[in-house]
């Protein structure tokens, strides 16, 4: 801008540009306007809403020290009480869970226990019974043996006597 002045200053145009600038500055420059209606805008705000948004703090900061003084050392109180009494509640439930568990426990090992005295028994009367079937598998083959050799004996009699009459 100063260049131009510098230049328009010994010109017949210098009245012009003037009447331009201050044509602007009236018409398209809303600065001065605008930071005026910013400070009837500031001004208005707190002096309407100054006393109102004091009186809200002081509220809130009552109400704050209320809360701090009385209601939060009651509700500790009342927390740390129902606190305890789940706290007992639940180590009476986990003892008597406890004692079930050992109950359960001794219960299926006197189970395991008969079911291991039932199951030697068993073996004990499978290999008694197997013994016992060997034994009788000895003496049925004893017998059978036997009474081949009997076979065997009538039958080289009777080829003996059928060898005494194919002679004739």
């Amino acid at each position: 801008d100063r260049r131009r002045e510098a230049l328009a200053a010994g010109s017949p145009v210098q009245p012009i540009i003037k009447d331009v600038g201050e044509i602007y500055s009236r018409l398209l420059d809303h600065r001065p306007v605008i930071q005026g209606e910013i400070r009837y805008f500031v001004k208005e705000f707190e002096e309407k809403r100054g006393l109102r948004e004091l009186r809200v703090l002081e509220n809130l900061k009552s109400t704050i020290s209320e809360t701090n003084e009385h209601v939060l050392p009651k509700c500790e109180q009342a927390m740390h009480d129902g606190l305890s009494e789940a706290f007992e509640r639940l180590q009476a439930a986990n003892g008597t869970i406890q004692r079930l568990q050992e109950r359960e426990h001794e219960e299926r090992k006197l189970q395991m226990d008969k079911l291991m005295a039932r199951e030697e028994k068993r073996v004990a009367l499978s290999e008694e019974f197997m013994k016992e079937q060997q034994n009788k598998r000895a003496e049925v083959d004893e017998e059978h043996r036997k009474a081949m050799e009997r076979l065997k004996e009538q039958y080289s009699e009777m080829e003996k006597e059928l060898a005494k009459y194919v002679s004739f």
